[in-house]
Parts: C-alpha cells; structure tokens; sequence
C-alpha cells in the first residue's frame, strides 16, 4: 500500500472520529461508583490513578460508546472490563469544568450495550501532572495575577491543594462542555453533573510520597468518612483511606502540606507553623459563632477542617466539613466563613437549595445578630445584585412547563445560594424563629425525597398553608415580586391621630408577604402585608401625627425594581 493510500485511510477514520465525537450523548452516563488508588508524588507535581468506576445509564437509550473525561494535563493509559483491554479514542475536548480549559476523554467502545438503567463496571488507569493552570480564566481576560487567587490548584513539594469537578477533573467524569463566557454554562454543566452524582459513593486509597525534609505533611480532605493510617505501609509515605458515602453536593478534594494543629472542639484548624497567631484567632471566632449554630440546629454532627492556603489573596473554597482558607487578622470574615462550614456540619440536605440557602442565611442572622437587621439585609443585597446579574431574564415571569429553572432545579450557584437565602429569611419572618427551628428539628435528609416533604413539616409547626409561596418561589419560576403603594388613603380618627389605608400593588409574578412602613415626624408604624403576584393587598394602619411617606418592603424580599417602593403623602392628603 503507498504513503497516498495509507494517509486516505488515517484522514478518513480521523474524519469518522471526529463525527462520531459530536454526536456523542456525553451525558449519557453517571458514575454510580468510584473506587480509585491514587499515589502523589508532590516533588514531581505527578498523579497516578488506578481503580475502578462503575457506570450507570441515566439516559433513554441504550449505549455502546460511553465518554471518561479527565484533565487535560493526565493522559489515559489504560480501560478495561473484565480485565479485558477496551478500545478507546483519546482527545483533548475544550470545556471549563477543568482548570486548564480542557479535558482528555476517552471515548470508550464497551464490550455490550448498556440498556437504560443498567450498570457495568470499567477498570482504568491514568496519570500525569497537576501543576498551577489558569488557562481558563486568562484566557477570557481575566489578569494573571486575579486568576491566581481563585485557580489555585496544583500537585506540589511545598503545598498540594487539588479540588474536584469544576476545578481539577482528577477523578473522572462525564460532561457536556462548560464555558465561562457563556452566561450560565459553566453553573449549568456542572449542576448537572452533581445532580447526577448526588447518590454515588467514591471509596479512596490516597497515598503520597515524602521526600521532603522538614516538618512531615499530612493528608486532609473533605470528608469525616477519612483514616489515615500512621506508621504508613511502606517508610517514605503517607496513606489515608477515606469514602465519600454519599457524594451528595460534596466536590472531592485533598491537600498535602506540612500544617500546625489546633483543635478546638468542632473545629481543628491546620495553619503554617508562622501563622499559629492567626490560628488563635480562628479559634475565638469558632467560641462566638457555635451558640448560634447550637440553637439552631443543635450541636454540629461532624467535626469542620479549617485548612489555611498559603497565599493570603487566595479566594476561599468549602465543601463537606472542610473550608480551605487564607488565616488572616479579619475576625468579622473569619466568624462569616466559619459559620457557613459549621451550619454544614450540624444540618446537611440532598437539596442545594436547602443545604446552601441554610448556609448563607445562617450568616445573615449572626450578622443581625451582632450588627442589627439592617447589617443583615446589607449582606444579602450583595448576594441580590448577583443573582439578578447573572441573567436578569431567568426572572421574568414563566410559563407552567419552565419548572425545571425553578429554585427546586437550578444549577445556577447565585440561585441555590443567594436566591434561596432570601426565601428562609422570608419563612423566618413569616413563621417566626421557633416554628421555623422546630421544622428543622424534624428535618431528616433521608426522608426528603419529594418536594413537599419540608413544607408539610413548616405546616405542622405553623397551621398556616404556604403553598401558594413555595409554589411562587422554590417550584417554579415566578420570577420575582415588584411592589408599589398605589394608594395610601388618611382619616383623621376622632381621637388623636390618622388611620391610613395603603393600597400595594404587585406587579410581578411571585407573591409574598412584605413589610409596609408609614412614616411620619418623630416616627414610624411597620405591619406586615400578603401581596400575591399580579394583585393587590390592602392595610389599614394607626398612626398618632401626619404621615409623611409609605415604604414597601425594607430590602428583606428581593423584588426585580425597587425604585417604586416610596409613596410621598402630600400635606393636603392629611386633612
């Protein structure tokens, strides 16, 4: 055969690779089970993986050709079934969820089809290195230096800090490309995947080489389901065998590092021998914000892993009991983040919604708490101007068949966390604080497997229907309230002072119940008003002097326009 025809038949089974790449159902496959061998050689900036994953077809259709993506910096060696070698093509598929902006994937022929449902298990192999990449940022012009701080993965001999999907693929996966210049793409892809691995268990034997001089390192990584075996197997290493059971909203990630331990109670604390100081303070921040946590959800379930990144800049990471953060003197910020792991640690939930909204309202309320509620509403309008920035369309009012962009599913970070601490501060001010902390009480992760399983335990505290704002606010997309006072009616009252009748409109497509504020000299009057979406809400409020103004809504309900919420009551409206 001459070099002509040899180079027609490599272009042409090039060309049919390629086809059969963009017709692939990339998401056609969960990984139901991971159970992975993974040795770090921190002074090469190396990783090698062995193990076994088994697949699951969450798909319609039967599949003979499944995708295995990892970073791009590792290179396949090997897939296998049965111990029988697999065909696979290897190429660089260009997406976000990884540093490095792409992943090597394999696209794997299976040894049968894989009906609908059905399971089949792979052993693979894979290594290469993990170094400092932030082609993905950069890339959208993001400066070197701010990309740094929020990118900071890396395998190396002074410190090994690598998290999971959305950051570094060092375990596999399977997914449709990201892209962080495109809206939501990267919130929406890797939502999915998380949707589709919330229920799988991944069993780790981690092993790391200690070449080093100096102060031992240690193994951290974020799950309490975690032993580290000391003295190691063989002299120079370092093991831990840990299993995340289940993955639920957990992103698997390790760190190797030479650290100070400081335990306090709940909570230990791995600094750099330099920072101890900064430590101490982490610590008396950990004995303000417990007593919140404790009276909330009673005491945490699982002990949080505060680790320090050694650069000061660096933007802080938390998932599963662990919070990877810079140590610095700022006590407010340490108190703020340390909240967020702690509610974690004694109350988790399948549902994001549930388990980051909770999060991030707990750190709104130690916020009134310490600093009045007008700090707090403060906080959670920084949280507001994200989540209506990231797609100002996602809220215009939907029909009934656009359920799967409600709260309830999401993907969409700014929702999950920030749309969602604004509906617990509103049940809050709804129910009250007791009846809210009994519902949680009886809240119980394993039994909440349909929506309604939360509002039923709400309702039995309450004896009040309120599902007519879950409905508005977590099961659909009703886009968000829009209040104005369309009228505010005065009758001077035979005794001293003014009745006033506020008529509040709201044109928007959620309901929900807002604070009404009549303002006069000296002082003011604030009931609270039920407005559901497209209707109007009538008050009636006692006042002792001449209104000056009406104010709807103090911030605390997040609305798509707030500059209609001031009604001006002129003099000649008061007689």
């Amino acid at each position: 055969m001459n070099s002509r025809v040899v180079h027609f038949c490599f272009l042409g089974a090039l060309c049919v690779s390629v086809a059969n790449a963009f017709s692939l159902d990339r998401e056609a496959f969960a990984f139901a089970n991971y159970d992975l061998n993974v040795q770090v050689e921190p002074e090469q900036h190396r990783l090698a993986v062995r193990g076994k994953v088994t697949l699951r077809n969450d798909s319609n259709q039967p599949q003979k050709t499944a995708v295995l993506q990892i970073s791009s910096s590792l290179d396949w060696r090997s897939v296998k079934a049965g111990e029988k070698p697999l065909q696979f093509v290897s190429q660089i598929y260009t997406s976000d969820i990884d540093h490095t902006g792409a992943l090597s994937e394999a696209i794997v022929s299976l040894p049968q089809v894989v009906v609908p449902k059905d399971t089949l298990e792979l052993e693979i192999a894979y290594e290469g290195v993990v170094p400092l990449d932030t082609t993905r940022l950069t890339r959208i012009g993001t400066p070197e230096a701010a990309a740094n701080t929020t990118d900071w993965d890396q395998i190396s001999s002074k410190f090994t800090s690598v998290r999971g999907a959305g950051y570094v693929a060092w375990y596999p996966i399977a997914t449709e490309a990201a892209d962080l210049s495109d809206g939501n793409s990267m919130f929406d892809t890797l939502g999915r995947w998380k949707r589709r691995e919330a229920d799988s268990q991944m069993q780790l034997h981690l092993s790391a080489l200690n070449e080093g001089a100096g102060a031992p390192p240690e193994i951290i990584l974020n799950t309490a389901g975690c032993r580290r075996i000391s003295p190691p197997e063989r002299q120079g290493q370092l093991v831990a065998e840990c299993e995340f059971q289940p993955l639920g909203q957990t992103i698997p990630a390790f760190v190797i590092a030479s650290y100070s331990l400081l335990n306090r109670g709940i909570v230990s604390i791995h600094c750099l021998t330099e920072h101890k100081s900064a430590a101490e303070s982490y610590a008396e921040a950990t004995d303000k914000v417990v007593p919140l946590i404790t009276n909330w959800f009673g005491p945490p379930r699982a002990k949080a892993e505060v680790v320090e990144l050694p650069d000061s800049a660096a933007v802080p990471f938390e998932s599963g009991n662990l919070l990877l953060t810079p140590l610095g003197d700022d006590l407010k910020r340490a108190q703020i983040s340390l909240l967020h792991a702690l509610t974690h640690s004694a109350f988790t939930s399948p549902r994001p919604w549930i388990h980051e909204g909770l999060a991030h309202f707990m750190q709104a309320l130690y916020l009134e708490q310490t600093g009045g509620r007008q700090a707090a509403l403060d906080y959670m309008g920084l949280h507001r101007s994200a989540f209506l920035d990231a797609d100002r369309a996602d809220f215009a009012p939907r029909s009934e068949d656009a359920i799967d962009h409600s709260l309830l599913n999401t993907a969409s970070e700014e929702l999950y966390r920030g749309k969602a601490m604004y509906v617990w501060w509103m049940l809050r001010d709804m129910v009250g604080e007791p009846a809210l902390k009994k519902a949680l009480a009886g809240y119980h992760p394993v039994q909440d497997r349909e929506p309604s399983y939360l509002p039923r335990l709400i309702a039995a505290q309450t004896q009040r229907d309120l599902e007519w704002f879950f409905d508005d606010w977590v099961y659909r997309d009703r886009g968000l309230p829009d209040f104005r006072v369309a009228s505010a009616f005065l009758r001077k009252m035979l005794t001293e002072g003014y009745m006033v009748t506020v008529t509040v409109e709201n044109w928007g497509g959620a309901g929900a119940e807002v604070p009404v504020t009549v303002r006069f000299d000296g002082g003011e009057v604030t009931k609270r008003l039920e407005v559901r979406g497209k209707n109007k809400g009538v008050i009636r409020m006692e006042v002792p002097t001449a209104p000056r103004e009406v104010v709807v809504n103090d911030s605390s309900v997040p609305e798509s326009d707030t500059a209609n919420n001031t009604f001006k009551i002129q003099a000649d409206d008061s007689k």
